[in-house]
């Protein structure tokens, strides 16, 4: 059998093979940078459409060229070169936010689902595991039982006993 003392523990610890970050990276796994949410980030939102930075943050040389001509008289620009010029600041454009998409369906769908799969789980429990009903739940029980709380008088002033009527053996009207 392995010991795992604590010695051993402490070894592994201070080597930092022990934490989760240890473990992905003895097993070959990206250690993931945390985002630093200081630095202005680009949002596509509807509720704020200018987002603090530009979409590229790199521009690549068609890019550049495009912005060096940007600073000369917009009249020489094509339409062309407006738009993706557009596409350097704004990845999309506000009626593009405000396109519906279909990922309703999806999250219908998702629930749907999610209900069949429980009402067959209920399903299987009742006709499996619940054991069935007590004789007590049967109508001739329950006649027997109202009949021996009549004959004890149960609860005469407010209970069962005051709806009856002991002279005529029926229910008072």
């Amino acid at each position: 059998m392995l010991r795992f003392s604590v010695f051993r523990g402490a070894n592994l610890r201070a080597r930092n093979l022990l934490s989760a970050a240890g473990v992905r990276t003895v097993h070959g796994h990206e250690i993931v940078k945390q985002e630093d949410m200081t630095v202005p980030m680009y949002w596509d939102r509807k509720d704020t459409p200018l987002p603090d930075i530009p979409y590229f943050k790199e521009l690549n040389a068609e890019q550049t060229a495009l912005k060096e001509k940007e600073k000369s008289s917009w009249t020489n620009l094509t339409n062309e070169e407006k738009v993706a010029l557009y596409r350097v600041a704004f990845h999309q454009s506000y009626t593009e936010m405000s396109r519906k998409s279909n990922e309703w369906k999806t999250v219908v769908g998702g629930v749907f689902i999610f209900i069949g799969f429980t009402g067959l789980i209920v399903w299987w429990q009742t006709a499996n595991v619940y054991p069935s009903q007590p004789h007590t739940f049967g109508e001739e029980w329950q006649r027997k039982q109202i009949k021996r709380m009549l004959e004890m008088r149960m609860n005469p002033i407010e209970g069962i006993a005051s709806k009856w009527d002991y002279e005529k053996n029926e229910w008072k009207k």
